[in-house]
């Protein structure tokens, strides 16, 4: 069984360089396509989706955005099982801070590239310690396409996930973006923050390793 791996908000395949070598399975990255002017969330996965099989068994698994993305191609890809890292399961879910920040439309007012003026407050606000993990997120926010990150973080606001499938859920128990909330979680990562992706590969990679070898017993 193949796994697609979908980054988060801005990110690119650089946050899975822990995981993918751990990964008992074939893996692609699903690099973030630009989007159209106005183009709606539906429209573009299911641009994405064009790179996956119909009729491929497969894990697709989204870190943070890439969860919604994944959750989304699974109305057209019905043999794939979504896997949200550092992600949420629906619309729902979205924590009450950025309810504020989508209520409010602040978020229109400031410019996504603003963080990469303040890293610092990133830093604490996706807990990344400092070392490795810290210069790969100022990286990654050098090269952040603000086009893109603009349209994604309204798109992620303003979510519909009406009749949406069930993904398989792995949160950290330091995540501030995602923090875990009264529903249940399927995988719990202790001290995960929302870059666990990097910090802590080797407890996801089990957790993947583990439904691959379940999945493999039933195809």
């Amino acid at each position: 069984m193949k796994v697609y791996l979908l980054p988060g908000l801005g990110a690119d395949e650089r946050i899975f360089r822990y995981l993918q070598p751990r990964l008992h399975a074939e893996t692609q990255v699903l690099p973030w396509l630009t989007p159209e002017p106005r183009e709606t969330l539906p429209h573009y996965v299911a641009r994405m989706a064009e790179r996956v099989a119909t009729d491929e068994h497969c894990l697709l698994v989204g870190v943070s955005f890439g969860g919604v993305v994944a959750l989304e191609m699974c109305r057209l890809r019905p043999l794939a099982r979504p896997v949200l890292i550092s992600s949420i399961p629906d619309a729902d879910c979205l924590p009450p801070l950025l309810r504020i920040i989508r209520n409010t439309g602040v978020y229109k007012l400031v410019p996504p590239q603003l963080l990469k003026l303040l890293p610092r407050v990133g830093q604490w606000y996706f807990d990344i310690s400092n070392g490795e993990a810290y210069q790969l997120f100022r990286e990654i926010l050098r090269d952040m396409e603000p086009v893109y990150t603009r349209w994604a973080i309204h798109r992620l606001l303003h979510w519909d996930s009406t009749d949406i499938g069930q993904g398989v859920q792995i949160l950290g128990t330091r995540d501030r973006v995602f923090p875990p909330g009264p529903s249940s979680v399927d995988y719990l990562i202790p001290g995960g923050g929302h870059f666990m992706v990097l910090t802590h590969a080797e407890e996801i990679s089990v957790i993947l390793n583990g439904m691959l070898k379940s999945a493999s017993h039933l195809l």
